[in-house]
């Protein structure tokens, strides 16, 4: 019984080696490629942002075409899209990140799909504008008379800022809801006193019919409408080295576009992502501001005023609750990280 007991604990203690140096055997296979040297870890899944159609973002495309992100070790997979389908995107989670004005960015959230603005890209500065028939000369001209804007959306909230800055009350003009790509020919049928758009809308209006005229733009009215990068809070929290890497590409970018020596290059770039001639292009861009790191740093601090991104937040939720687009009162601190500027030098 003795002996049958031994043999027993031996034959255990060989099937116990073979299974011992099986799971070194197997632990070295997953350590090393077929050439016997050390694998590399699994790479993580690209970082996925959806743009679209607004110079502060087509600009993404110089460092996606340069090279920037591959040198700054973080994978991006840049998806494109149309404005509003690019949102949507966000919202079903299929992208780590959109590309958004910070109004919607609130306007998202409060309907359930926060985001966080990490980075702002520019603020408008002549693109978005109030185009009128002839015959109305300023914002006070168009007491009583029609305009036509997508109510609810950021134009609408330039409008009742110039009504506002010029004594006026948002019932002073009567609004006719119409779609931004519908606004030139609105414009032109004269139907409509005013269209409120923002580019390539806007200056169709203004070709659309002949001597009409911007009587207010984003340039009267600087940080009403910043451009943000937002993302996804756990993708934020999950990657966020990687963010903070993109971020830095970001400001590599505007020091690349900051060179006289590379405009047209530029120009090439960013007017073939959207299939429009060069020298137009080239007025799409002087009606966006693209911040510098230092302007951005301001921007990320905490005011009341349109020179903040957080009074720029203040000012658009009051528009939002006013206006219905959502019922109660959103908090900028909710949707703004601002450690990601303050941590570049």
């Amino acid at each position: 019984m003795k002996l049958k007991n031994l043999v027993l604990a031996a034959l255990a203690m060989v099937v116990l080696g073979q299974i011992l140096t099986g799971c070194k055997s197997g632990n070295k296979e997953a350590q090393e490629n077929k050439d016997g040297k050390p694998a590399v870890a699994q790479a993580k899944a690209p970082l996925r942002i959806a743009y679209s159609d607004w110079p502060g973002w087509v600009a993404w495309e110089i460092g996606i075409q340069k090279g920037f992100f591959k040198e700054a070790g973080v994978d991006v997979q840049f998806q494109w899209f149309e404005y509003a389908p690019s949102m949507d995107a966000f919202v079903a989670n299929k992208v780590d990140a959109v590309a958004m004005s910070n109004g919607d960015t609130l306007v998202n959230g409060a309907k359930g799909k926060k985001g966080v603005m990490i980075l702002i890209n520019d603020y408008s500065s002549g693109n978005d504008m109030i185009v009128a028939r002839p015959g109305i000369k300023s914002i006070k001209d168009l007491k009583g008379k029609k305009v036509a804007l997508e109510i609810g959306l950021l134009e609408h909230l330039m409008l009742n800022h110039a009504l506002k800055k010029n004594g006026m009350k948002p019932e002073d003009v009567k609004l006719i809801n119409t779609p931004t790509h519908q606004t030139a020919q609105t414009l032109a049928s004269g139907d409509v006193d005013a269209i409120a758009a923002w580019q390539p809308n806007s200056g169709q209006a203004l070709k659309a019919l002949d001597s009409a005229k911007a009587i207010y733009t984003s340039a009267d009215a600087p940080g009403l409408i910043y451009d943000a990068l937002v993302v996804d809070p756990q993708s934020l929290a999950d990657r966020k080295e990687d963010w903070q890497k993109v971020v830095k590409v970001w400001y590599k970018i505007i020091d690349y576009m900051k060179d006289p020596a590379h405009q047209k290059e530029i120009l090439d770039i960013m007017s073939a992502r959207v299939n429009v001639p060069p020298a137009e292009y080239a007025t799409y861009m002087r009606g966006t501001h693209f911040l510098t790191l230092a302007e951005e740093q301001v921007v990320f601090k905490k005011d009341n005023s349109l020179k903040s991104l957080y009074g720029s937040c203040k000012n658009a939720d009051e528009f939002n609750v006013a206006n219905k687009v959502y019922d109660n009162a959103q908090n900028p601190d909710d949707y703004i990280d601002a450690s990601f500027i303050t941590n570049l030098k």
